[in-house]
């Protein structure tokens, strides 16, 4: 596969959104000029159009388009905008895709009326939910042309390129990654895409469509009251709440729910719940079980309380392997998340799904997430450097894959980090090897456990903040991939502390030179 460079402008309707060619061209006219965007491939409007359409701005500069940043504070931001630009501030600014959109166009689109579904920001929650019920309550309304024109139908194109459209690709197997004494459980996945013939790019991500857990299914449908195989559009409660519903924090909708089916002091709670307020100081331990736990005598039928569930959204990983390297397998690097909230364990959906629950041979609904802005350099002779600490080393570990299948000539530099070497060193025997044979120009770690001060990979950068910045100066291309709230920040704080020593410039100075660095599309992140 021939490697396509990244574009340096926002594609305003994604390949994966659930339209056709005709609607998606629609689409990127409507959307390029109320967004303001430049070579979206078609005709933007007048700059008094925009002007009009922007509330007086053309170009606002999205500050609240920082992952790292509370809601309230990009709310703040927003004030005065215009309500595409509200809903914008209202999202989790990863970029996901997980929605099928980015969240600038997400946003355009549910101010429009083109997409109706308000809870498809998986990374904001219920937090983000609320804030986009509120905004659309408060005067948000679409505009006729857009909302009779572009409804969206049936998904179009090929299986496997969009999450209203997955594939079904067999999973094959999973390996640990992690050693004796690891606090961590990693896992290696791997599935065969042949019989689907799925390909990608290194910097795309999968998406898995994962089922619950049996266990906590049947929980659920025990402190409901229901029977297992009871009917629920055409299939049993049981299945749906397996693949179809998802049981994480508890909906609004569900405690609206409740309220209605309840008097006195219990409605009270459940109004309130549902209004977003905490009365009993639980609420970080309501989940669909925990909600159906604490209102014990609410009577529910299967029909309302499948119908007041959010759907089971598909879970999106960075995808570790190289489609040149490996052609018909991929592989993702995975954190089983396991953790307990008072005496009752939780567990990750997709994460424990494939930890433990799929088995090899089975079938599982997956699709291919076009990257936005996170790519391979166009130029196979450009040097990168990439900081991808525990998991988020998944993606480098294609990227250097893929310049190994490929024969780039470019060098490599890989920060890694992680608790402790012995048993945390995630592909070493693989990085080894790629240093001896001079894939990998650098190899810098970081173990934050291994010794009496805790060492992260912003410290290794500012401790190879010469070498660093020279590769900068030279043209290097710089990633980071990882957690948004803090070790992105920190890696970007330790940037610009390094640009700044070693370029002898002000604070100021280097952060434009950051800025800059990511306008070129030389500084790039998968944060989630």
């Amino acid at each position: 596969m021939t490697m396509q460079s990244p574009n340096p402008i926002v594609q305003v309707i994604p390949e994966t959104a659930p339209f056709s060619e005709e609607q998606r061209s629609w689409l990127n006219g409507f959307f390029a000029g109320l967004l303001s965007l430049d070579n979206a491939g078609v005709t933007a409007l007048s700059p008094a159009e925009n002007a009009a359409v922007m509330g007086g701005a053309e170009d606002d500069g999205a500050p609240w388009h920082d992952p790292a940043m509370e809601l309230a504070e990009r709310q703040k931001l927003a004030e005065g905008r215009p309500l595409p630009r509200k809903l914008f501030a209202a999202m989790a600014q990863q970029d996901c895709g997980q929605c099928g959109y980015v969240c600038e166009t997400y946003s355009a689109a549910i101010a429009s009326g083109a997409e109706g579904r308000l809870n498809l920001c998986a990374p904001g929650g219920k937090e983000t939910l609320r804030a986009v019920k509120a905004l659309m309550d408060d005067g948000g309304s679409a505009p006729a042309a857009a909302a009779a024109e572009v409804t969206p139908t049936a998904p179009a194109g090929p299986a496997g390129r969009s999450r209203e459209n997955p594939a079904l690709a067999t999973f094959l197997s999973r390996r640990k990654l992690n050693g004796a004494g690891s606090e961590k459980e990693t896992w290696h996945v791997e599935f065969d895409l042949a019989d689907c013939g799925l390909d990608y790019i290194v910097g795309d991500a999968f998406g898995i469509a994962a089922q619950n857990d049996p266990r906590l299914v049947d929980a659920v449908i025990a402190l409901l009251g229901a029977r297992p195989d009871a009917d629920v559009a055409g299939k049993s409660l049981h299945q749906t709440l397996m693949a179809d519903r998802a049981l994480g924090p508890a909906p609004d909708a569900l405690f609206q729910l409740i309220s209605y089916v309840t008097g006195g002091e219990t409605r009270a709670k459940a109004r309130r719940l549902a209004a977003g307020e905490d009365p009993d100081g639980d609420l970080d331990r309501l989940d669909v079980l925990g909600a159906l736990h604490k209102f014990g005598g609410a009577r529910l039928s299967a029909e309302a309380f499948v119908e007041a569930l959010d759907p089971l959204q598909p879970r999106l990983y960075s995808i570790s392997s190289s489609h040149n390297a490996t052609p018909g397998r991929i592989s993702l690097t995975v954190d089983a998340v396991r953790y307990a909230i008072g005496s009752r364990p939780r567990w990750g959906v997709a994460s424990t799904f494939l930890a433990e629950r799929v088995a090899p041979g089975e079938k599982v609904p997956v699709y291919v997430q076009r990257a936005h802005g996170f790519a391979l350099p166009a130029n196979p002779e450009t040097p990168v450097i990439m900081c991808g600490p525990g998991t988020g080393v998944a993606p480098f570990r294609a990227f250097l894959h893929d310049r190994r299948a490929t024969k780039a000539p470019g060098r490599n530099w890989l920060f890694f980090g992680h608790q402790r070497r012995t048993s945390d060193f995630f592909y070493e025997d693989e990085l080894d090897a790629m240093k001896a044979e001079g894939l990998l120009t650098n190899l810098t770690l970081a173990w934050s456990r291994d010794g009496a001060e805790k060492i992260y990979v912003q410290d290794r950068m500012r401790e190879r903040g010469a070498e660093l910045y020279a590769w900068l100066e030279q043209g290097a291309h710089f990633y980071v991939c990882g957690d948004a709230k803090r070790m992105a920040k920190d890696v970007e704080r330790a940037m610009i502390d390094l640009v700044a020593e070693q370029g002898r410039k002000s604070t100021e100075d280097a952060v434009i030179y950051v800025t800059e660095l990511k306008k070129a599309g030389r500084y790039q992140a998968d944060v989630y």
